[in-house]
């Protein structure tokens, strides 16, 4: 079993981007109760359009309900599961322990995670967790690899590793010092981030370096980590782009040869977005440490990289039949997937025939609409004809019968 390779997304150009990269799996909010509140986020609509284009290509998407909620909101937060969960949401990502019981009463099929805010730093609390009804746990950033794996081995719960971004001073979801000095917490995702403040003239004594685990992914997938997990729901679609994609480059190269021959441009590429004065590899070795500390002003350099003009794109093989009299007929195919779909009736041509090969180029002119036609089959008649716009509606009706079929896998009811 493969693990997931997970990405934030701030907004939805960080979703594509993400996907692009290569994510099986991204995490996003949506305008209110997540972590990132400062983010751009997501309307229901835009988080339910993202949702149908993920499954379109067999990846999961996780939305972030993580921070601590006052009982008057329990209620609200779950009645925006409702369309999502329809949509076919893969998970939800939560810290407050109320709230699962109100998800697995009101949306069984849903499976609940919980966030690293949820402090989950052992086999007791994981076990716990698992009985109220989560099935993975996001351990707190602060443990080791020894300590991650008796969670995976003993609590009967997936787990999911945070390997890139930001590490905070305190421990995962127990910092309450961005609400005491400014009265923005960190449990209700308005941190403000004090740490990343110098204390003493320009000493930033308690500005920790961003976590690369780039060397740690033969060590935590031995140790059954499930998800590796990149965090910057704040951060750039250059970011996400390139830190995606250079870890998909690592696991790819990891599960092609059980090994991780690192080559310097890329690691360069990996560091140079948005890389905070330098990097470590957080706890999972030491329990601490000076260097894993900045010292330097914390802000971000970022990396100029331009992102390629590259779609994800559903290779789909595709049939038609155009015969005098008779509907003209489309047949799509991807996988276990196969729709027909009918257009106007064709007729004879009067002049300038329809040939198979302008038929051909017309049905392959599919835009951005994420399908692809690999392979194509044309059965027609001499001296046909029939209106370019037939056409383009007979490969639109198909294009979405395909994707309605394909999403149809995904849709729940309450």
């Amino acid at each position: 079993m493969r693990a997931e390779l997970l990405s934030p997304a701030g907004d939805p150009e960080c979703f594509r981007a993400a996907l692009n990269a290569g994510a099986d799996a991204v995490y996003m909010g949506l305008k209110s109760f997540g972590a990132r509140s400062f983010a751009r986020n997501f309307t229901v609509e835009e988080f339910v359009e993202a949702l149908d284009h993920a499954h379109l290509f067999d990846k999961k998407v996780y939305l972030t309900l993580n921070i601590l909620m006052k009982d008057k909101e329990l209620i609200e937060a779950s009645g925006l599961l409702e369309p999502l969960y329809r949509a076919g949401l893969d998970g939800v990502i939560v810290q407050d322990t109320g709230l699962i019981s109100l998800i697995k009463k009101e949306y069984p099929l849903l499976p609940v995670h919980v966030s690293t805010q949820g402090f989950v730093t052992g086999v007791h609390g994981a076990n716990l967790l698992r009985e109220l009804g989560a099935c993975r746990v996001v351990p707190s950033r602060e443990l080791s690899l020894e300590e991650i794996r008796k969670i995976r081995e003993k609590a009967g719960v997936e787990v999911e590793c945070f390997i890139h971004g930001a590490l905070c001073y305190s421990y995962s979801g127990m910092c309450l010092m961005s609400s005491f000095l400014g009265g923005r917490s960190g449990n209700r995702g308005r941190c403000a981030g004090p740490c990343r403040q110098p204390f003493n003239a320009d000493d930033y004594i308690l500005s920790m370096k961003d976590l690369c685990a780039l060397k740690e992914i033969p060590l935590l997938l031995t140790a059954g980590v499930d998800s590796l997990k990149i965090e910057g729901r704040m951060k750039s679609k250059e970011y996400v782009y390139y830190v995606t994609r250079a870890y998909r480059r690592f696991l790819d190269l990891y599960y092609q040869k059980g090994d991780l021959k690192k080559e310097e441009k890329d690691l360069r590429e990996l560091l140079g977005q948005y890389a905070r004065s330098g990097a470590v590899n957080g706890y999972f070795h030491k329990h601490n440490g000076a260097e894993m500390i900045t010292r330097e002003r914390g802000s971000y350099r970022t990396g100029e990289a331009v992102l390629p003009d590259t779609e994800l794109s559903l290779e789909v093989s595709v049939s038609a039949v155009f015969l005098k009299g008779k509907r003209a007929g489309i047949t799509l195919e991807y996988g276990s997937h196969r729709v027909e779909c009918e257009g106007m009736t064709v007729e004879e041509a009067k002049n300038n025939p329809l040939s198979p090969e302008r038929i051909e180029r017309q049905l392959k002119k599919t835009g951005n609409s994420g399908i692809s036609f690999k392979k194509t089959g044309i059965i027609s008649d001499p001296d046909i004809f029939l209106p370019v716009s037939g056409i383009n509606e007979l490969r639109r009706k198909g294009i979405e019968a395909l994707k309605e079929d394909i999403l149809n896998g995904y849709r729940r009811s309450l």
